[in-house]
């Protein structure tokens, strides 16, 4: 069986060694608003906690949540009970959804209440990573909200140990990775606009996380070619990406993309 044991990598300069395949979780929290191409069942807790020890099984140690992600976070705390440590656990602040519409704040007294209420509910002391989920303004949002001074004194009192963005643009992802130290971007066989920020990442050895590596389960390409492994192959061709946050409940999904991983970077090796 293929496991991602041996290829954890830096992420960035934070000091965390990450899977080269991280979790995402919004299908544990969430089934409204959701761009898949099939609908799904949000999964029971028995399920919920079985993927995630094939997970850990498998060699990944990166997790990725967010308020936004319905009780995403809610979940996660009671199912990782006594696992902290073998985590790196990734959260954010800015969006929340409710009543299935989401709604941004990014002012310093909302971020802070943010971050103390995923404390709370993932049941831990700190967030190893906090990322600004951002509407698309990245720039506004990074230099007129107070968002990103606050999330450095939160990382100054050790309730989370590194920040960046989630965005949406170049400029902002750029702008992240100068003040901050990782950059969430989208990547994948349909949308590489977003390069100049992995490049920059590489040469300033800051963290990127990849969102959308499958293009939320829509990557496909020509008769005869896979596309999962052509996305893969694509994504960690790149120096700068440190890691791919895929989320899928499916565990025989988990499997293959991890196989998949696992012999595309040994394949790059």
């Amino acid at each position: 069986m293929s496991t991602l044991h041996d290829l954890h990598r830096p992420l960035g300069s934070t000091g965390f060694q990450v899977s080269p395949l991280g979790l995402g979780t919004v299908k544990l929290g969430r089934d409204q608003g959701v761009k898949y191409p099939n609908g799904f069942t949000i999964p029971d807790d028995a399920q919920a906690l079985a993927l995630l020890q094939q997970a850990r099984e498998l060699g990944i140690n990166l997790i990725d949540t967010a308020p936004a992600y319905g009780i995403s976070e809610q979940r996660l705390g009671p199912l990782l009970r006594g696992q902290r440590d073998e985590w790196v656990i990734v959260s954010k602040t800015g969006e929340e959804f409710e009543q299935g519409r989401s709604h941004f704040d990014f002012s310093p007294a909302h971020t802070r209440l943010s971050v103390e209420r995923s404390l709370k509910r993932l049941e831990t002391d700190r967030i190893d990573l906090l990322l600004v989920h951002s509407d698309g303004n990245d720039l506004a949002v990074l230099r007129e909200t107070g968002v990103y001074e606050t999330l450095a004194e939160l990382k100054r009192e050790g309730k989370i140990l590194a920040y960046g963005i989630s965005g949406k643009t170049v400029e902002g992802g750029l702008l992240a990775l100068e003040q901050g130290d990782c950059a969430m971007v989208t990547y994948n066989l349909s949308e590489q606009g977003e390069k100049p920020v992995l490049d920059y990442a590489a040469s300033h050895a800051k963290g990127i996380l990849i969102k959308k590596a499958l293009a939320s389960g829509h990557a496909c390409l020509a008769e005869g070619v896979d596309p999962v492994r052509a996305s893969f192959e694509l994504i960690f061709s790149h120096p700068g990406v440190s890691s791919a946050i895929v989320g899928t409940i499916t565990p025989a999904h988990l499997a293959a993309n991890v196989a998949t991983v696992a012999a595309v970077l040994q394949g790059i090796r």
